[in-house]
This record gives C-alpha cells, structure tokens and sequence, in this order.
C-alpha cells in the first residue's frame, strides 16, 4: 500500500449507535482496500471482541507480521475489556506494526473508559457514533437524503422523523424507500403517503391515537400492528414516549416550541405538536398515564403472562385518561 495514499492506522470509533458504528467501520475498511488498488479486495478484517481474546491471542493479532501484509484488526466492546486486555491494545495502538489498521469500538463509557481517551493520545481518528438527540435526527434525515443526491424541505425531513420514529436503521431505510418510490421528487404528501401505508410499523401512529383520546382507531391499529408482527417493546416505546413528552411540554407551560426546544432537547415540531395534545390533560391525568407506560413496560418484557392483552389495556386506559378521565 503506498504511503502517500494509506488511511490512518488508529481508528476508535466512539460511542454505541449500532448504524452508525457499522457505518464508520465500513468507511474504513472500504478506504484500506481502495488504497490497497485491485489487490485491496484480498485484505483481511479480523473482528473479535476486545475482552473475549486472551492476551496472546490479541498480543499475536497486534504483532508485526513476517513480511509486513495488510490487515485491519476491529476490535469490539473495548470499553469493557479487562485490565490485561486494556494494556495490551493501548500499547500496540502506541506502536502498530506497519500493514496494520486497528479499530476499536468503544462505547465511551464502562469500565474501561479511560481507554478512549488514552488511544485519542496516540493519536487516534476518531468516529463519533453516539445515540442522536431528539434534535439531531432531523440532520440524520437530511444527510440520508442529500446522500442520495435528493434536497428536501424542513417539513418533508420532520414528517419522516414524525412517522417513522427514533430508530436510525428505520429512518435510513424509510429515506431509501422514499426516494425509490418517488424518483427523488419527495414532498411532505409523499411522506404521508409513505407513512399511511406503514404507519404502525413504528407504533407511533397507536401512541398518537391514544393520547388524543381515540379509543377505537388506537386499538385497531394497535391490532394492526400486531398482527403484522410489530415487537411488543417497540409499541411499548411509542406509547411511553408519547405520555413522557407530553408530560415534560406540559409542565414546561406554554411559549415558543423553537425557544424550548434546546431546553427540552427537542425539536420544534415535536413540542408544537405536544402542546396542542397536552390540551387534554392535567397532572392528574398524565401522573396516572406515566404510571401506565412504566407498568406496561415491565408488562412487554416479561412480567405479563399476556403482552398482547397488556398493551390493548394500556393503550385504552390512556385513551381514557385524555380528557381528565
């Protein structure tokens, strides 16, 4: 590999958003064997977990090879690694024989969080993959978008978040769908079209009925959404963000949703929208919901012998509750 075109050779990839980790492996890996030419697609990538390897195991792995070959080295969970482990990959990281790129995946925290700071020392690139903030998806959104060569609108980037929820592989992939289904021309109708097609898959269609006090079309989309095999947690999660957002808008009182958001760590348009839902509750009424969604969530992750009879009487007792029920 010439040396005017090598990627760094420390890498540590930081933070735990899965899509986000695997995409910055990925880039690595893909820049290695680019600058490797047509012998690049022969490169190894060796992937193991930094604390199930003992210390010959990784001592070996790190170790100059005879004749110096290209090889990528990821190693996972560095950030729980032990002791002997944590010496061994920071030491190397120091000194990495030539030929070899080594990245490590840490989430920033545990009990090896030292670790992180000691390989940005060694003068490690760093990846940031950390969890998005409510506020930050709409970015996601638009960088998925732009990435497919489409520029869209701030209404077309909030409707997507709106529909189809906090998951990032769902957002991806809702991005990619749009832009196949529509040839890039992607207006917040497009979305809607989308996202009435799909809506429960996310549950954030369910949570939004029940909130507002529609019993009926809560539970038949709950229905719906279960019966094309929606996990119980993800339903759960809509349902609980729903309570929990309007809870914190309401006791935030009313004012600017721009001016709030930062505070709130939300974007506009999710506070503008609970504002207006938040009309039709009062503490008594969401305190009661807040301790439905807790319920149901031990509920959906094993304590219920019925989940599906759990989330059903969830969604209505907090449909019941709207209005001061």
């Amino acid at each position: 590999m010439s040396l005017s075109t090598r990627p760094d050779s420390l890498h540590l990839v930081l933070g735990d958003e899965e899509l986000l980790v695997e995409r910055a492996v990925a880039s690595v890996v893909r820049a290695v064997r680019a600058a490797a030419g047509p012998a690049g697609e022969d490169i190894p990538v060796s992937r193991l977990r930094t604390g199930d390897a003992s210390a010959p195991e990784l001592a070996e792995l790190l170790s100059p090879s005879l004749f110096a070959e290209d090889r990528v080295i990821v190693l996972g969970a560095a950030a729980e690694a032990g002791k002997d482990a944590v010496t061994l990959v920071q030491d190397a990281a120091a000194d990495l024989p030539e030929g070899v790129v080594l990245i490590v995946l840490h989430s920033g925290a545990g009990r090896a969080k030292a670790m992180a700071g000691v390989l940005q020392k060694s003068g490690a690139t760093v990846h940031q993959c950390a969890k998005l903030k409510p506020s930050e998806r709409v970015d996601f959104v638009r960088g998925e978008f732009r990435a497919a060569g489409v520029r869209v609108g701030t209404e077309v980037l909030e409707a997507v978040v709106e529909a189809v929820g906090s998951d990032l592989r769902e957002l991806a992939s809702a991005c990619s769908q749009l832009v196949a289904d529509t040839g890039g021309k992607i207006d917040a109708a497009a979305v809607q079209r989308y996202y009435s097609g799909r809506a429960e898959v996310s549950g954030f269609d369910v949570a939004d009925k029940a909130v507002a006090g529609d019993s009926r079309g809560a539970l038949e989309a709950l229905r719906w959404a279960m019966h094309r095999g929606v996990a119980h947690v993800l339903l759960a999660d809509a349902l609980a963000d729903a309570v929990h957002t309007i809870a914190r808008v309401g006791s935030a009182g009313r004012g600017d949703p721009f001016r709030m958001a930062s505070e709130l760590g939300m974007p506009p348009w999710k506070i503008k929208k609970a504002q207006a839902q938040a009309r039709g509750w009062n503490p008594a009424s969401i305190g009661e919901a807040l301790q439905v969604v807790a319920k149901l969530n031990a509920d959906v992750k094993g304590q219920a012998a019925d989940a599906d009879y759990a989330l059903e009487w969830a969604v209505q007792k907090v449909a019941d509750l709207y209005g001061g029920g």
